[in-house]
């Protein structure tokens, strides 16, 4: 419980005390017994959808709490619904619960306001995070689920072309093309006759034209990737447009949804900054392009595995430069000399290699 103490002083410190910002109205200190609205969060951080619960109620100079009916509103108009508990205290209350509920991404409050002959309003701010991977513990869009696809580094419906010598970890796949349409990586066919071995990767390579299960394993996977890439075009109320006009080099970026109506450029490192459980949605209605020695960084304690771009247009990733995240393209993915990747490639046509390090997160 906070301290209570006297008026508008007793409203500012019990709100300091949460971290939650307030308003007042100046008139309400008029002539007569003063009081202010004291209200406490059981909680400050709601996810998207979610709900946030806290009590509120009058007191008098004297710490006194006062019989004065308070009624709860929300400020964002459709962010958040604001509704009185009823069963909180018994009536005549002296006490009162707000609930917002129904809340969406950004930063939305709730005004509790008194209703006696001098009101007085307070604004309490509810803190929102998204759902992250980490429930109400991180930032950003909900994750976008890979299905099948999830189970490749590299997935590719027309095929994967490599210059040796690269470094794989995780397995790839190709459907519905054959073998054939992988060059580049001399492999070994298990004796299963499901999947091959080769020197440049570090997992397994599957292709349409192998031994049951796989076929049917595949065409799930691109099926999922599909799905995914749909899904992640469709989120919406993005968290910023337009960043940049495109070029996003130099920049540090929170966690978030982006959305971009043509291609993003990287001339220069880029850093995304965030936690563990936090997340990064890219929606790019045209391509990526990577200069040549430049980074994508993640500082902070941010993983690769929750770093998501949507792409329509073709990915180029240049000469030596370093990617993180989980890349869906509706085109190509190409991987320049030397270029490194932590996360996962996955192409509705064809991905690239040249001499590339490439790790499944």
């Amino acid at each position: 419980m906070l301290p209570r103490l006297p008026g508008r002083l007793g409203l500012i410190a019990a709100l300091a005390a949460t971290g939650v910002t307030c308003a007042s109205d100046p008139t309400a200190e008029g002539v007569g017994t003063p009081y202010a609205i004291h209200a406490e969060f059981s909680s400050v951080n709601v996810a998207v959808g979610g709900s946030v619960t806290f009590s509120a109620w009058v007191l008098d100079v004297r710490t006194n709490r006062l019989e004065v009916p308070l009624t709860f509103s929300a400020c964002n108009g459709a962010v958040a619904t604001v509704a009185l508990d009823a069963t909180f205290d018994p009536v005549p209350a002296t006490s009162a619960k707000g609930v917002v509920t129904g809340v969406q991404a950004g930063t939305t409050c709730a005004i509790v306001s008194s209703g006696g002959l001098k009101p007085d309003t307070v604004t309490v701010v509810v803190l929102i995070s998204g759902t992250g991977t980490g429930g109400t513990g991180g930032h950003g869009p909900a994750l976008v689920p890979l299905g099948l696809a999830g189970s490749y580094v590299i997935l590719a419906k027309s095929g994967i072309t490599n210059v040796a010598t690269s470094a794989i970890t995780g397995d790839l796949g190709v459907s519905p093309v054959a073998a054939s349409a992988i060059t580049g990586f001399p492999l070994t066919l298990d004796g299963t006759g499901t999947f091959s071995t080769t020197p440049q990767v570090t997992g397994k390579v599957y292709a349409a034209d192998y031994a049951v299960p796989t076929p049917a394993n595949l065409t799930t996977a691109v099926n999922d990737m599909q799905t995914a890439y749909t899904t992640a075009a469709g989120r919406t109320n993005p968290d910023h447009t337009e960043l940049g006009s495109g070029n996003i080099g130099g920049l540090t970026l929170a966690p978030g949804l982006y959305k971009w109506s043509n291609t993003v450029t990287i001339p220069s490192s880029v850093t995304l900054s965030g936690g563990p459980n936090d997340t990064w949605l890219f929606q790019i209605a045209g391509g990526i392009t990577q200069s040549s020695a430049t980074s994508v960084i993640l500082t902070g304690g941010a993983l690769a595995q929750n770093v998501l771009w949507q792409v329509f247009g073709a990915v180029d990733i240049g000469t030596t430069a370093h990617m993180e995240g989980r890349i869906l393209s509706q085109t190509s993915i190409v991987l320049r000399t030397g270029a490194t990747a932590n996360g996962r490639l996955l192409a509705q046509t064809a991905v690239t290699l040249d001499g590339n390090t490439v790790v499944q997160k």
